[in-house]
Formats: C-alpha cells, sequence, structure tokens
C-alpha cells in the first residue's frame, strides 16, 4: 500500500510538474505571440495611419490647388465685370451726353441772333443754323440754354418762338461744343457761309469762340426727355 501511495504521488508529482512545464511554456508562448501581434497590429496601424494622412494631404493638396484656380477665375471674372462696368458706365455716359440728358462743356463757338431795327430773327433763322452746325461737327447746342435735341421743336405761336415749348426772345444766345475750326469755319465762308449769306439780309449776327462753354442738360416744363410711343422692337 506504501508502495502503490508512493507511486501515485510520484506520478501526481510529475504530472503537476509538466503542467506547470507546459502552462508555463503557453504563457511564454501567448505573451510573445501577444506582444509580437501588438507590436505588429502597432506598425500596420501606424502605417494605415500614415497611408491615410497621405491620402487626406493630396487631396487637401488637390483642392487647394483647385480653389486656387478658381479664386484666380473669380478676379479674372471680377476684373473682366470691372472692366465691362466702366465700359457701359462710359457709353451710358456717353449715350446720356448725345441725348441731352447731361450739362456738358467744352471748347467751341458762340453765335448770337439779335433783332435791329429793320430785320428780326425768325424761327427759321433759327433751324438753319442748327442744320449748318450739326454739318460741321456740332456735339451739342443750345439756344438761351435750351438743349437742343433730336426731339427739339422750334415753332411760332403768336408771334413768339418756342423752343422746346418753352419762349424765347431776342438776343438769341446760340451755345455749340465742336471743334472750333470746323465749326467757325463752316459758318464764316466767303457770300456762301451762314454769316455771310445773312447778314447780307440784314440780320445781325455775331460769334465769338470759347475755350469753355457750358451747355445745360435738355429739360422741358422741368421734365427730362421720355419716349411717349416709341419702345423697343421685340426680336422676330
Amino acid at each position: 500500500m506504501k508502495k502503490e501511495k508512493i507511486v501515485m504521488s510520484v506520478t501526481i508529482a510529475a504530472v503537476c510538474i509538466l503542467l506547470v512545464a507546459v502552462m508555463s511554456a503557453q504563457f511564454r508562448t501567448v505573451e510573445e505571440t501577444d506582444i509580437t501581434g501588438i507590436e505588429t497590429a502597432r506598425e500596420e496601424e501606424l502605417r494605415t495611419m500614415i497611408a491615410s494622412w497621405k491620402t487626406k494631404y493630396e487631396e487637401t493638396s488637390q483642392k487647394l490647388e483647385e480653389t486656387n484656380q478658381k479664386i484666380n477665375e473669380y478676379k479674372q471674372k471680377e476684373t473682366s465685370n470691372e472692366e465691362m462696368t466702366i465700359l457701359l458706365d462710359k457709353e451710358l455716359l456717353q449715350t446720356n451726353m448725345l441725348v441731352g440728358k447731361t450739362d456738358v462743356t467744352g471748347e467751341g463757338i458762340i453765335i448770337t441772333l439779335t433783332d435791329n431795327e429793320n430785320v428780326e430773327i425768325e424761327d427759321r433763322d433759327l433751324l438753319n443754323l442748327i442744320n449748318e452746325l450739326k454739318l460741321a461737327g456740332a456735339e451739342a447746342i443750345s439756344i438761351n440754354d435750351k438743349r437742343i435735341v433730336n426731339m427739339t421743336d422750334i415753332v411760332v405761336v403768336n408771334d413768339t418762338i418756342l423752343i422746346n415749348e418753352e419762349r424765347v426772345t431776342s438776343p438769341y444766345t446760340v451755345k455749340v461744343i465742336g471743334n472750333q475750326k470746323y465749326l467757325s469755319s463752316a459758318l464764316s465762308l466767303k457770300n456762301s457761309g451762314y454769316i455771310d449769306k445773312y447778314t447780307s439780309l440784314g440780320k445781325t449776327i455775331n460769334m465769338t469762340l470759347e475755350k469753355n462753354i457750358k451747355i445745360l442738360a435738355y429739360n422741358s416744363g422741368n421734365n427730362l426727355m421720355e419716349f411717349k410711343y416709341a419702345k423697343e422692337a421685340e426680336e422676330q
């Protein structure tokens, strides 16, 4: 019995030692495996993170480049719009000047027609003068500060001359802005020019050259020129 107990004890001890050894080996293996796995996992994770950041950096760089391109395009468009705005403003100003909606200044001539004891100035005298001035390149004309535009009417009502529906009387001061040389030469042609032709009829006409003439905007009854019947044609 004692022998059997001793054998049993030795066997159990051996088994215990074996189990401890196996367990120790397993623990070491697991520990080593875990450390390697962790290190591997960390390395892979870092690689993944680096790859991810690299991708994000490339995407951000691409977006930045695209944004800079758009900014440049916007700047170009903005510059183009500014230039277009300046051009449109200039064209609008020129148009307003042509139709007489703005005050204008510049060099030109001043013609004064005056009634005398023998002859009075007539509406047709003023009309003929305006036509002569336009042919000579006049850019702006006024008579007694009444702006002459394409729609201006010069008529006689009850022996009174009306310009833009307003009464005007002698002396008739005609202000003209344009090239002084062309204007004065056209009116001063010997015998055939306006001044010689009308002074030969007893009219009193004087002309002076001026460097700075101001002509006021068109104003009829304190109302700016408006189109009552004409409108922009629709495209067919």
